[in-house]
């Protein structure tokens, strides 16, 4: 039976929620807009489209979405290609490289552009660890909805009941589980307030994972 393990990125991969946040911040700031602190972490996991649809459904925005989702992805980028110790979070990169090792599908799902998730695998030498990488650029509708996830599934030709989802948000969460696959919630304080409690297991570090406590997780019903 083929397995895959779906990895989401920010927050789980890489501790980047906060660098969004702040560029994000910053973008309020820039269009003279307000968006609260609990506002603000509900939107956390979705794709930028998804989050400036909702933003734009009570507030007035000076300038088009395209062009606000444009200049988040610059400030982000300037932001990575600044930073010269930016690391994986801990133990995950053993984790992805026990799974690969075990014959383990692995698959990427992130809400990140596609230039985001390369430079990212590129600078923690990861990307070919990976069968599949889909972004928040190839999708329609970002999470909570499961379409993310449901791609990367058909890309590796594996059925969605087959896999399991590694993610640190409630979007995320939620939408494994429409994607009727196992969830792993990460716990990572850095992700703001979560409610991670549809996930099958809640993890606060890959330390507590292996490769042979995912495959007994397939086994699991949901």
């Amino acid at each position: 039976m083929k397995r895959c393990v779906i990895f989401d990125m920010d927050g789980v991969i890489i501790n980047s929620e906060p660098i969004h946040k702040e560029c994000e911040r910053k973008l309020f700031d820039m269009l003279g807009i307000t968006v609260s602190e609990e506002e603000h972490n509900d939107l956390i996991g979705a794709t930028d489209l998804t989050m400036w649809n909702r933003i734009e459904e009570s507030q007035e925005l000076p300038i088009t979405i395209p062009r606000i989702i444009q200049l988040k992805k610059s400030i982000y980028m300037e932001y990575l290609k600044s930073e010269v110790n930016i690391k994986p979070i801990p133990f995950v990169s053993e984790l992805i490289a026990d799974l690969y090792k075990n014959k383990v599908i692995l698959a990427l799902a992130s809400s990140s552009s596609r230039e985001q998730i390369e430079y990212i695998l590129g600078i923690f030498n990861l990307k070919s660890y990976f069968h599949a990488i889909i972004s928040g650029d190839e999708v329609k509708s970002g999470k909570p909805h499961p379409e993310i996830f449901l791609k990367a599934a058909q890309q590796v030709n594996v059925d969605p009941k087959n896999c399991v989802v590694i993610e640190d948000s409630c979007n995320g969460v939620m939408a494994a589980k429409k994607a009727n696959m196992k969830c792993i919630a990460y716990s990572n304080p850095d992700s703001g307030i979560q409610n991670l409690n549809e996930a099958m297991i809640i993890i606060h570090s890959f330390k507590e994972l292996s490769s042979k406590y995912i495959l007994d997780i397939f086994e699991m019903t949901i």
